[in-house]
């Protein structure tokens, strides 16, 4: 199955007092892969944005199995697991990469978004971008 795949070295700001990881950055890199996706693979989406689409996350969750250190490497893939009419969930695999190439399972997360339309102060349901759509069947299992 082919994942769409990001490349992240952990900093130092990404880290707490006792030197590893804090839980809330798996959340936000899970939002700058997404990002970086649709740059690679839906740039019209990017434009779109900014003419009252929104792409509202409406459930995320991460699962920790071990931790991540300052300047260790951090390889995400994303999958596409569910695509509907105007909703993809997406699962995340967090992988530390070694220097001999071997890579290790550090969490797991998911998410899902919606695809809506800005009317006015109000927001209403609208069907996934095309360009996104296809894009993520490519990643979909």
């Amino acid at each position: 199955m082919k994942a769409y795949e990001y490349r992240h070295i952990v900093s130092f700001e990404e880290t707490n007092l006792v030197g590893n990881v804090y839980f809330a950055n798996h959340i936000r890199w899970q939002g700058r892969v997404r990002e970086i996706f649709l740059r690679d693979y839906a740039p019209d989406v990017i434009d779109a944005l900014g003419q009252g689409l929104s792409l509202v996350t409406t459930r995320v969750s991460c699962e920790y199995f071990q931790e991540l250190f300052a300047l260790d490497e951090v390889l995400i893939k994303m999958f596409a697991t569910q695509i509907t009419q105007n909703r993809v969930t997406m699962k995340f695999d967090y992988l530390r990469v070694r220097q001999e190439n071997t890579e290790e399972l550090i969490a797991s997360g998911e998410q899902q978004i919606a695809s809506m339309m800005k009317e006015g102060t109000t927001m209403r349901p609208t069907p996934l971008p095309q360009s996104l759509r296809l894009a993520l069947y490519e990643f979909e299992i």
